[in-house]
């Protein structure tokens, strides 16, 4: 149990409404999308980086770990409190401070929503690259966090290429203030970079400098059918080799493909095996031109058909229900973001196929393929221990598989406490050591998101 001076102290800081400590109310902050369960034995609304300030001192004073959190899309389990303590929630500081499009720079706390930042950002002309399927829900700060990325992340790339600097707390309690308010700046270390994609193990942040981007005048679409996996993997690194960039590259396979067919009827052709959804932008000529060439790099002999699309908004849409989809069949689905090399790409896929057979385990495989990275599903059911056990087994050989073709295993989704196990995998030791280090300059006391993203 926290002890009752601290709880009286906080809620001295927290003020009437912003403090919570009923197990029942609590309980909500104890998951996130990864379905494991950590309740928190209090939750604190922060309000301005002086209440995040004054919380995180107190709980260095009474040695109580505190896990930040945004509005808990993540499926990982970053902003889950494992270890119980306080659940700082970021989710009501929601203010936009600026926009500026003069600058191309807008200032936000960070419990605002992506999709607030891109109606704001569109007012004016421009858009924030960073656009995770869960946008109309998820915070910039959850973002910030994990470094989120998206469909977009091809072209324009994934969270920390676009923010300019942060305001944070950190775990020993300091204010400090990252990076500046111009798109060149080399004062200093670069701890904005540092701090995104940390997970909250560092510092909470406070308040972000968003870099925005002109909106393209012209966007088109076209999908490009496979009769297999392979013709289709060949298709993306064909396209990837030559010079016109798609600002979006997706990729289906068979399995998505079906969820898609029970929900959209009609909407894609029955022989297709394996899709791909390429999206080009810029100036209308330059949306004509970059789309005909990569149409001529879509073809081999596994090629259907690769055509303009006129339905780009409908397919979008299914494309990003398709997470949610799996859940309602699967709900004990294993949801891995793993990233190799382009060129590699047919290694794993022809290698997840294997897997999937070998270990007698449904799998669904989709995301960003201009980037490499595929959302590896392994479809299980919950009440069948055997079936669980080879499944952990199946994404063992998995995470190795993408580590043997220089890959990596999390694109945009983090660590938190879900991928934790394999990190000494990716990372050596010395360079394990090192970041060990950072963590206790940042955090001395080790109370912030306590055993993540590091095994113990």
């Amino acid at each position: 149990m926290l002890p009752v001076e601290f709880l009286n102290r906080l809620a001295a800081v927290a003020g009437e409404g912003n403090l919570l400590t009923s197990a029942a109310d609590c309980y909500v902050y104890g998951y996130d999308n990864s379905r494991k369960i950590f309740p928190p034995e209090a939750v604190f609304f922060a309000s301005s980086a002086e209440s995040v300030q004054s919380a995180i001192q107190l709980c260095n004073e009474y040695r109580i770990p505190v896990t930040p959190r945004g509005r808990g899309t993540g499926t990982t389990g970053a902003s889950i409190p494992e270890r119980g303590g306080l659940a700082l929630s970021l989710e009501r500081m929601r203010a936009i401070r600026r926009v500026d499009p003069a600058n191309r720079v807008m200032v936000c706390e960070p419990g605002v929503l992506n999709q607030e930042v891109q109606d704001a950002a569109a007012e004016h002309g421009f858009f924030w690259p960073p656009d995770p399927s869960s946008a109309p829900y998820c915070s910039i700060g959850g973002n910030l966090a994990t470094c989120a990325g998206g469909p977009h992340a091809v072209k324009y790339g994934v969270t920390r290429d676009h923010v300019l600097g942060l305001k944070a707390v950190t775990g020993s309690g300091s204010l400090i203030k990252t990076g500046c308010y111009t798109t060149k700046g080399v004062v200093g270390y670069d701890l904005t970079r540092l701090l995104i994609g940390s997970e909250g193990s560092l510092a909470v942040i406070t308040e972000a400098t968003l870099k925005l981007t002109p909106l393209p005048a012209a966007t088109g679409g076209l999908t490009a059918h496979y009769r297999d996996i392979a013709s289709c993997a060949r298709a993306i690194a064909a396209i990837m080799a030559q010079p016109a960039t798609p600002s979006a590259l997706e990729f289906l396979d068979q399995a998505s493909l079906e969820l898609i067919r029970n929900r959209h009827p009609g909407l894609l052709p029955e022989e297709t095996r394996a899709l791909l959804m390429i999206e080009v932008d810029g100036s209308p000529a330059e949306v004509a031109a970059s789309a005909e060439t990569i149409r001529k790099h879509c073809e081999n002999d596994g090629l259907i058909q690769a055509a303009i699309s006129t339905d780009m908004k409908n397919l979008w849409a299914a494309r990003k229900a398709l997470s949610p989809l799996l859940r309602d069949i699967a709900p004990k689905k294993i949801n891995e973001d793993v990233v190799v090399p382009v060129s590699r790409l047919p290694e794993l896929l022809q290698g997840l196929a294997d897997l999937s057979a070998r270990y007698r385990v449904a799998n669904a495989n989709f995301g960003h393929a201009g980037n490499g990275n595929i959302h590896v599903n392994l479809l299980v059911n919950p009440d069948d221990p055997d079936e669980l056990q080879r499944a952990e087994a199946c994404l063992d050989e998995v995470f190795s598989l993408v580590l043997k073709l220089e890959g990596t295993l999390s694109g945009e989704h983090g660590t938190g406490r879900e991928k934790r196990p394999f990190i000494a995998r990716e990372i050596d030791p010395a360079t394990l050591h090192l970041m060990r280090d950072i963590q206790k300059v940042f955090d001395p006391g080790g109370i912030l998101n306590p055993g993540k993203p590091f095994p113990d």
